[in-house]
């Protein structure tokens, strides 16, 4: 039976985001990340992190360090909240270092998205998209499913360039927790978007 997935951002949605995370000390969750993500679980969203990590072929990081981030991230969600994330995808790629043309899998691409498609038996007809970002609200319009933008992060940046190019998102929340039960509301027939 197909799962309804929400996919995530993760730095600025789920973590706060110094800039090209690596050490999984400094991992810290934004407040409602965590409440929005055991919310979603526990009313049978399977959880999926779609990330941008350009840090890999900028050379500031190693996949290593991008799997200790995000083993931490789940780790702090486990302990705090008793939920965590299904699965990781990330891009290392970034078009401007390492020679590699733009790829497939870097946001607005829907590469991570296909991937995990291929990886679970998902509804995209019952799937979100929610991150901070120019990139993820357009990774969503091109994957053809729903959109929320946070406003932790970049959100609050990022909302003024989509508002210019008219690629709005269908809701705006303050944080995942309000974007959780923005979706919860639409999963229950309350509203429609």
């Amino acid at each position: 039976m197909p799962i309804p997935t929400i996919f995530l951002d993760r730095d600025g949605t789920i973590n706060n985001d110094p800039g090209y995370l690596s050490d999984p000390k400094s991992v810290t969750l934004i407040e409602g990340a965590g409440a929005g993500i055991k919310l979603l679980k526990d009313a049978g969203f399977l959880i999926v992190v779609v990330s941008n990590q350009s840090g890999i072929a900028r050379g500031l990081m190693t996949a290593d360090d991008v799997n200790k981030v995000n083993a931490r991230i789940n780790q702090l969600l486990e302990i705090y909240y008793n939920t965590s994330v299904d699965h990781f995808f990330y891009c290392p790629h970034h078009e401007d270092f390492g020679g590699k043309e733009a790829c497939g899998c870097r946001k607005p691409g829907t590469g991570m998205l296909e991937e995990a498609v291929e990886k679970f038996d998902i509804d995209k007809t019952a799937s979100w998209m929610v991150g901070d970002s120019t990139a993820d609200i357009m990774a969503a319009k091109n994957f053809g499913i729903r959109s929320i933008l946070v406003q932790t992060g970049n959100g609050r940046e990022h909302f003024s360039v989509l508002q210019e190019q008219n690629k709005l998102p269908n809701f705006t929340c303050l944080n995942l927790f309000d974007s959780a039960k923005v979706i919860l509301k639409y999963k229950s027939g309350v509203f429609d978007c």
